[in-house]
């Protein structure tokens, strides 16, 4: 007997289940990143072990869903940049990893909707109002909480992580012009090739053994989990809208939060909790005024 086809709500619930479980995901690729970073591997090295399973798993699922003729793709060079600034931000993160607390990066990375929010006038035409500027101020005002620019609590290299919100933000928006176009699947294929390709030979030229089968382990699953993040994020939108999904992108920051604790026993101080808080506000003041346009924020994922 067929089962009966799932209601509205119910695949709203699933959607919202596989939003969280993708963000957990990108957080079992942040933790072990840091983890082997202060090991001594190198960032470079990490980023192309993101990448390379990505490449590989996306590859086969691509040759079986359609064989040779499903790796061409329209848009080439709109997709090919989307990956590159992918690529970009994620090595950036990893080395940020060496010196920011999970929390501090997780934070500033959760900046890229608002920055989304404010290039979608001049490069998308949406039009963007007084309130959704107030968000987008009030965001950038977060980030400066956290960073704190002009004292010496946070590392200068802070800075990579506002250029991977920016590169995070110009990717989402690439992502919603190809959206229908060209398939999740060639998406994934092209996002793990151009961060393979362009990450390889410098990860081959600094390359450093991990110690342990452990950190063989973590640094093959970084790029699992990658992939697997990715995966759930693309098809939880098949269940609900992405403006009933943005809110709850916001609990990677407790993942990261919890995975900081626990593994490196980093507690975030009183003003990157601030800071985390006043752009998450920010963030919801625009998923909440973009509902009715199909909340421009929503669709963001983060670099992993």
């Amino acid at each position: 007997m067929a089962l009966a086809k799932a209601a509205p709500a119910d695949r709203a619930a699933l959607g919202i289940v596989m939003t969280l479980a993708a963000y957990l995901c990108f957080a079992f690729v942040d933790v072990p990143v840091k983890w082997l970073v202060l090991t001594g591997l190198p960032a470079v090295q990490l980023a192309f072990m993101r990448y390379a399973p990505h490449f590989a798993i996306s590859t086969l699922l691509l040759l079986k869903s359609g064989g040779m003729a499903a790796f061409r793709c329209p848009m080439m060079g709109l997709v090919l940049l989307r990956g590159a600034l992918l690529a970009s931000a994620t090595l950036f993160n990893f080395i940020t990893l060496n010196y920011l607390s999970l929390t501090i990066t997780g934070a500033i990375m959760f900046s890229a909707p608002i920055i989304v929010c404010a290039l979608s006038m001049p490069l998308l035409g949406e039009r963007v109002g007084p309130w959704r500027w107030f968000a987008i101020w009030l965001g950038f005002a977060g980030v400066l909480v956290v960073i704190r620019p002009f004292g010496d609590a946070v590392h200068w290299i802070a800075i990579l992580n506002v250029y991977n919100a920016f590169a995070l933000a110009l990717y989402s928006i690439l992502t919603r012009k190809i959206a229908g176009i060209v398939t999740p699947q060639a998406m994934q294929f092209y996002m793990g090739a151009v961060g393979t390709v362009t990450t390889m030979p410098f990860a081959l030229a600094v390359w450093t053994p991990p110690a342990s089968s452990t950190d063989w382990a973590l640094m093959v699953g970084i790029g699992v989990w990658g992939w697997a993040g990715h995966e759930l994020f693309s098809r939880a939108h098949a269940f609900a809208p992405a403006s009933t999904l943005m809110p709850y992108t916001y609990a990677f920051l407790i993942y990261l939060a919890i995975g900081g604790y626990v593994v490196f026993a980093d507690l975030p101080d009183g003003w990157t909790l601030i800071g985390a808080a006043i752009i998450v506000v920010s963030g919801l003041i625009i998923w909440r005024r973009s509902v009715p346009r199909a909340a421009t924020a929503a669709q963001v994922e983060v670099p992993r």
